[in-house]
């Protein structure tokens, strides 16, 4: 049912994404939307007319919803609810998350570490270049990251090839419904990511990838990763457009320089020159700038044996995280967030930490077991 009133729901995605989210979150769910359809203002004071009465009329969309989930049903396709523990976590932090998304795929989308890779659609030798050493790099540094992209020319799709080639689970996400892949050229490579990662998108089945839908989706692309990678990129473009929307959630953002000669480096010298990205030239200036070294320096303790503190310091973070776990063992880091109340983007850090420590230990399935 749950399922059912969210794709409902995504019938008023053309009113203000981020009031719908917010009317989702005061609910808690799409079915309590529904039920009080009529006394909306008692969940969200301050709604619009023109939601208010949307919400009268939208039983006349039933059907139509009906009918997405039967083909979903029928087709493998996952609807992931805004309040399903699958949902990106990161994404849900977000103002404007969408309240429902489609997945085709195998990925877990709340994995310890996701980047996304992005760019112009006219990569150049150079740009394959950096997405081929950068990839391969990732993988001997950090190898436990979700790579995602948005399966368009260019940068997009050979950041998925050379995940795919590297063993990284990667997600493309779409402006058009899962009933078609858009470009028609990338169908085999749409297919490889089914069963390494997965296919993603707010966007119910007969949506055609309009110009809109691309800007919009760039809002997931950006809201899924803890960092946002800009290879090559115009002065102005989508790749652009993606940096500035993970800026303003709070999320790192990064781009490669270029020569000042070439067409397609001068938006990231831009965007460096005007500290809206840190300058990176390689996969370890990557994970050093986030952190994610620790991983490397956790994997040669664990190798040496570590020696757990008898009263190890804690931050008042991670005295949190440790309440958590007295009460919950084995719990999930999209779990751990919710309980917490402290966002997947800065927890994996603390993770890390509380490992290094020997206060807890990752687990098989990204669980997390506090020691006795």
């Amino acid at each position: 049912m749950e399922s059912l009133n969210s794709i409902l729901l995504t019938r008023l995605s053309r009113f203000n994404l981020v009031e719908l989210a917010e009317l989702y979150r005061r609910a808690g769910s799409a079915t309590t939307v529904i039920e009080h359809k009529r006394d909306i203002r008692e969940i969200l004071p301050d709604a619009s007319t023109h939601l208010i009465q949307a919400l009268k009329d939208i039983d006349i969309c039933r059907e139509w919803a009906e009918k997405e989930l039967e083909y979903d049903h029928r087709h493998g396709i996952e609807p992931i609810c805004m309040n399903d523990e699958r949902y990106p976590q990161r994404l849900k932090e977000c103002p404007d998350a969408p309240i429902l998304l489609y997945f085709f795929g195998n990925s877990d989308l709340n994995q310890r570490h996701v980047i996304n890779i992005i760019g112009t659609r006219h990569c150049t030798p150079y740009g394959r270049d950096i997405i081929h050493s950068f990839v391969r790099e990732l993988k001997a540094l950090c190898p436990d990251v979700l790579i995602l992209s948005g399966l368009a020319y260019g940068v997009d799709i050979h950041a998925h090839r050379e995940a795919l080639e590297n063993g990284f689970n990667t997600i493309g996400v779409l402006a058009h419904g899962l009933d078609d892949i858009y470009p028609r050229g990338h169908r085999e490579t749409a297919q490889k990511m089914i069963h390494q990662g997965g296919l993603l998108t707010e966007y119910a089945t007969r949506t055609q990838p309009i110009a809109r839908n691309f800007v919009q989706r760039n809002r997931i692309v950006a809201g899924c990763a803890d960092a946002t990678i800009l290879i090559e990129s115009a002065a102005k473009g989508g790749g652009l457009i993606t940096c500035s929307i993970a800026r303003s959630y709070g999320r790192e953002v990064f781009a490669f320089p270029g020569s000042v000669h070439s067409d397609f480096s001068e938006g990231c010298n831009n965007l460096i020159r005007d500290n809206g990205a840190s300058l990176i030239t390689s996969a370890t200036d990557f994970i050093k700038a986030m952190g994610w070294d620790d991983a490397i320096k956790l994997e040669q303790a664990q190798q040496r044996g570590i020696e757990r503190t008898l009263f190890p310091d804690l931050s008042s973070d991670e005295e949190i995280i440790v309440r958590v776990l007295t009460k919950n063992n084995d719990l999930q880091i999209n779990l751990l967030s919710i309980q917490s109340n402290i966002p997947i983007s800065r927890l994996t850090g603390l993770l890390f930490t509380l490992e290094m420590k020997g206060v807890i230990r990752a687990m098989a399935g990204g669980c997390y077991h506090l020691l006795a």
